[in-house]
């Protein structure tokens, strides 16, 4: 057994604007394929040219995809019983990018597709992402990192955009 201590960075904005218009912005700059359909297309796909197809159909203009979304704030007013607070969390990402991390250190799947969280507070509204270098650290691998930085990038853009 072994346990390593992985120490990650915490990228956060904090936003004026209302929390619906920030997912909204969010949700409009990635792609939103229905997922079933994608996974079940790229399982299909008969060479890694159709495979890369297929991602690039679901990507949005920020080169991003929506795989799952978590509306964490709707179990927490179940418990308020009023409309906040408002809290959710995405995963986002490119396969294709994930591949080439993976590559390199397979236990970059552990952290693809990046988890944003955005949360309303009393101060505004909060966007945070897990920056993928700071997690691709302990491993040690040149490629993997670089390919995490460029993934950083994306995210950290598309996040500025959506709170601004």
């Amino acid at each position: 057994m072994t346990i390593a201590k992985v120490e990650v960075e915490r990228f956060r904005l904090t936003s004026s604007k209302p929390f619906d218009a920030v997912v909204a912005a969010l949700k409009s700059a990635v792609g939103q394929p229905d997922i079933v359909e994608f996974f079940e297309a790229t399982r299909a796909a008969t060479s890694f040219s159709d495979l890369e197809r297929i991602v690039q159909n679901g990507l949005g203009r920020t080169g991003l995809m929506l795989f799952a979304e978590f509306d964490l704030g709707a179990i927490l007013r179940r418990e308020t019983g009023t409309e906040t607070p408002k809290s959710m969390r995405f995963l986002v990402g490119n396969p294709l990018i994930m591949k080439e991390m993976v590559k390199h250190v397979p236990d970059a799947g552990s952290y693809a597709p990046v988890t944003v969280l955005v949360d309303e507070r009393p101060d505004g509204v909060h966007v945070s992402y897990d920056k993928m270098e700071s997690s691709l650290l302990p491993y040690g691998s040149l490629e993997a990192l670089a390919v995490a930085r460029d993934l950083d990038a994306k995210i950290t853009t598309l996040l500025r955009e959506c709170t601004h």
